[in-house]
């Protein structure tokens, strides 16, 4: 069975804070943060939110679009690394607040790269026969493991959901190709020690926060984002310059930056949207993709890159020829 993407939506909470916000919280400067990171601002979650919340609101949009009822769903999968609670999975929260009662449900704890992990899985769930429609949502609100005093993880992160609808169809799947990978022994380069979706996860606990050492990841991403952008795009029999969109995990522009200078990728081919949001962790390339196809850079037919890094040390990335309407 063949299978695509037939709706996309993304939730964004309302509060803003931005460079000049957090010069009164941390020792640090718009002009340090922009240099740096290429972030201006990013969207914090309200008291009243959790993960959960935000990925029912992303999810609403998604079924909306594909015009698919809560009720035909047979799975729901939810990428986050900022859990409500330990258990259940945010996912049940989701499914019941949705109205999914015929869908299974679970969680994917992939890092940044966890949307296009739970991607993949949806299409091989659909692949193999066993289910039709899946929706598929990537939410955090890792701005609740965020230690405010800590100018080189506390400037980069922001708060989000993004979510695709995933269905069967009978004449062709729009993902051409996949890449998943991940190295271990990086595990303590980047990690959080403690769940942090819900408003009283907040911690003054120091033990509880992101920890991440910048310089290391910052080699391991660009290195990791150039390879598995090489080898998806080679799995789907294509060149990069056959591409006509590459959505990177939106993480810091001089990692973008040196990543598509190596792979020889236009600036005009390059969706970025991080200067308003920061590092949505998994939610970043789900809503980079939404947002895409908000903004028409997407067209029928076009091809597609995702490709995102993360914990684990993790690396993932796919290849699609956007046909959303495609056989409807």
């Amino acid at each position: 069975m063949h299978a695509r993407i037939t709706g996309w939506g993304k939730y964004l909470p309302q509060r803003v804070l931005t460079n000049k916000d957090l010069e009164k919280m941390v020792d640090t400067s718009d002009e340090w943060i922009v240099t740096r990171t290429g972030i201006r601002e990013r969207r914090i979650v309200g008291d009243d939110e959790a993960t959960s919340t935000m990925a029912v609101a992303a999810g609403r949009g998604a079924l909306e679009v594909a015009g698919l009822s809560p009720s035909l769903l047979d799975m729901v999968i939810v990428a986050t690394n900022s859990p409500d609670r330990m258990m259940p999975a945010s996912a049940a929260l989701v499914q019941h607040a949705l109205g999914a009662k015929n869908a299974a449900a679970f969680d994917v704890v992939g890092a940044c790269s966890g949307f296009i992990y739970a991607l993949v899985t949806a299409y091989q769930f659909i692949a193999a026969g066993a289910y039709k429609n899946i929706l598929v949502v990537a939410s955090e609100a890792i701005s609740r493991a965020m230690n405010w005093e800590d100018r080189s993880t506390s400037v980069l992160f922001g708060d989000g959901a993004g979510a695709v609808v995933v269905q069967a169809n009978e004449h062709a799947t729009d993902m051409l190709s996949f890449v998943l990978g991940n190295d271990g022994s990086g595990a303590d380069l980047l990690y959080i020690p403690h769940p942090c979706g819900m408003p009283t996860s907040v911690s003054n606990d120091r033990r509880y926060y992101m920890v991440m050492e910048g310089r290391a990841v910052f080699k391991f991403a660009v290195t990791a984002m150039v390879e598995a952008s090489r080898q998806v795009v080679d799995a789907a029999g294509l060149n990069i310059a056959d591409i006509d969109l590459f959505i990177p995990h939106q993480a810091n522009s001089r990692i973008t930056q040196a990543a598509i200078k190596a792979l020889d990728i236009p600036n005009d081919k390059v969706f970025v949207n991080l200067d308003r949001y920061g590092n949505l962790s998994a939610a970043s390339p789900a809503v980079a993709l939404c947002e895409a196809v908000e903004q028409r850079r997407l067209k029928e037919g076009a091809l597609v890159v995702l490709v995102a890094f993360g914990a684990g040390l993790s690396w993932a990335a796919m290849v699609l020829r956007w046909q959303p309407s495609a056989f409807s």
